[in-house]
């Protein structure tokens, strides 16, 4: 499937898709003692150079993406804004329409017109930020706490890890895997986040490193690497709520996540380092997924963490959560 139902895609409602029979392939009945458990976790993204979450409110977001202050709609800010009316109306661009989290909308540049892209920098990768018809702007920040965690477990591995990114939407994720030494599998459904993607790659310089961008169904590919015997020590999955593949393949977070974690367990090597899902935009506990890992990884030891993923704004210091996630590491 491609990277997300919130990102650049078909934004036909979840209920209203025939849904199509699940892979053939049944879930594998795991036995032994489930994995020790923390929870909850709260992952902190620290703001930097390249990104601040600068205030919050009133059903939106203040943010500073490298050069440009953005606003942009969020349902979870729930409070009043901690800045004055002038700080959020001196801004670079503001998203408005659909304030759905897939919904289309356009973007509005108070002050001078922008281009489609422009340069960013997280965690030492050069990436192209990038507005898009979805509010969303071709990165995820959050993300960084588990970007961070894989860099340091790729540095500091005796061997060269090989890392599955699924749903990988523009790559920077993959990126700062193979900047730290990674072999990397990036895999979405969309042509047009792949372009971005070998785009984003060329701009941080990092063209000689080993990245297989792969256009293709992320449950098609999962069960052919299953099959084909290939092992990977780092999984990441950022699966949306719905989404399609290239040829009409449906997505349905409830209906696959399932099988879809069952299958990435076989495909974690001898020495594995982790499993990441993040979830976003689902009406479910955190513990949902939390015990669906935990199932998942019967028998295979180590310890499953589970909890939310948060901005800090730099002004009031008010937490953000953003999404859920769950993930399992072997110590």
């Amino acid at each position: 499937m491609s990277a997300k139902t919130r990102r650049s895609r078909s934004n036909a409602p979840a209920e209203d898709a025939q849904k199509p029979p699940l892979a053939e392939r049944p879930l594998t009945q795991r036995r032994g003692a489930r994995p020790a458990e923390r929870v909850p976790v709260i992952l902190e993204s620290e703001g930097s150079d390249g990104y601040r979450l600068v205030d919050s409110g009133m059903g939106e977001k203040l943010e500073q993406y490298g050069p440009y202050r953005i606003v942009r709609p969020e349902a979870q800010a729930l409070w009043q804004r901690s800045l004055p009316a002038k700080d959020w109306d001196q801004v670079d661009a503001v998203f408005t329409g659909d304030t759905e989290e897939d919904g289309m909308g356009r973007w509005r540049f108070p002050k001078t017109p922008l281009g489609e892209t422009w340069p960013m920098k997280l965690l030492d990768v050069d990436f192209h930020g990038r507005f898009t018809a979805f509010r969303h702007v071709g990165v995820f920040p959050e993300q960084m706490a588990h970007w961070s965690w894989m860099a340091e477990r790729i540095a500091s591995a005796d061997r060269p890890l090989k890392v599955l990114n699924l749903f990988g939407y523009t790559g920077v994720a993959s990126l700062i895997a193979a900047a730290n030494g990674a072999e990397v599998t990036h895999v979405d459904a969309s042509k047009k986040a792949i372009g971005w993607g070998r785009e984003n790659q060329a701009l941080a310089r990092l063209d000689d490193k080993p990245i297989r961008w792969i256009c293709d169904d992320a449950m098609k590919f999962i069960a052919r690497e299953e099959r084909r015997g290939n092992r990977y020590d780092i999984i990441l999955t950022d699966p949306p709520k719905f989404g399609r593949g290239p040829n009409g393949e449906i997505w349905q977070l409830f209906d696959h996540l399932a099988l879809m974690l069952d299958i990435c367990r076989e495909l974690l090597s001898e020495r594995p380092e982790g499993l990441v899902l993040t979830a976003y935009s689902i009406r479910a506990s955190f513990y949902s997924i939390h015990e669906l890992m935990r199932e998942t990884m019967r028998g295979a030891g180590g310890t499953v963490e589970s909890g939310e993923l948060i901005l800090r704004e730099s002004e009031a210091g008010r937490a953000l959560s953003t999404s859920l996630f769950s993930r399992w590491l072997p110590q």
